[in-house]
């Protein structure tokens, strides 16, 4: 009978050693999965905007000065601007005024009132809050409501003799330009200025008035042209302020 070899102990305890570290290996490496918790919530952050805003109130000096030596004419204009950010300024212009048509045969006159749009973009830039000067370019529309009152005129006629006549108040008509503007404004004293203001006028419906057309439209010029340069000397006060931005901090998702 053969017999069974005997395996020493010392072979035994090496293998159960051997098998229990291949087992429980895999659970000696593995390691909690941990990922970082982003704790940041919503901050709210009070900013100030350092540019202010600015509502200027201006009127008009140069054109009463002028119409009072023309005598034939008379009106006003006025000009509001308000800045918005990076050196625009929305623009809105008004008036009214008058002419009179005074020649040996021929007399009427003519009122009107009239309303700009546009902007102005400053050429330069600012150097802190609290500088203000402008030198602009810019750009309106405008249009203008105009009266005729009844007119009358004689005809001059060597053989025949003369003939007076009468022709009747006009309807309301309509005057439509565009303008190109250039100027400056500086702050003589706090919240006071003084600037300049030259145009270039272009009437786009002057066929519309042809016959007897105003002498003077307020706010354009000369009525019985389509295209005129003017100018302005205004007078302006100016309302400021700041205004506060709330703004936010990016959220970021907690994760696990």
């Amino acid at each position: 009978m053969m017999s069974i070899p005997r395996i020493s102990y010392k072979y035994i305890s090496i293998l159960i050693i051997s098998l229990s570290a291949m087992v429980y290996a895999p659970a000696v490496h593995a390691q909690p999965n941990t990922t970082s918790v982003d704790t940041t919530s919503d901050v709210k952050v009070k900013k100030i905007d350092t540019s202010g805003r600015q509502l200027c109130v201006g009127i008009d000096l140069f054109h009463p000065v002028i119409n009072h030596f023309v005598g034939s004419r008379s009106g006003q204009e006025v000009a509001v601007d308000y800045y918005t950010k990076n050196e625009f300024y929305l623009v809105m212009e008004g008036g009214a005024g008058s002419s009179h048509v005074d020649y040996s045969n021929l007399q009427y006159t003519t009122t009107n009132s009239f309303f700009r749009f546009g902007f102005n973009k400053s050429l330069l830039t600012r150097s802190g809050p609290k500088d203000w000067d402008i030198m602009f370019f810019g750009l309106r529309g405008a249009g203008s409501i105009i009266n005729r009152s009844a007119a009358s005129y004689t005809i001059i006629d060597s053989v025949w003799g003369n003939y007076p006549g009468t022709l009747a108040q006009g309807k309301p008509f309509a005057a439509i330009w565009a303008e190109l503007v250039a100027g400056m404004r500086v702050e003589l004293a706090k919240r006071f200025f003084v600037g300049w203001t030259v145009r270039g006028k272009f009437m786009m419906n002057g066929k519309s008035f042809s016959n007897l057309s105003p002498l003077y439209i307020e706010g354009y010029g000369e009525g019985d042209k389509n295209a005129v340069f003017d100018f302005n000397v205004y007078a302006t006060y100016s309302f400021r302020w700041q205004r506060k931005v709330i703004g936010k901090v990016a959220d970021k998702a907690n994760t696990k």
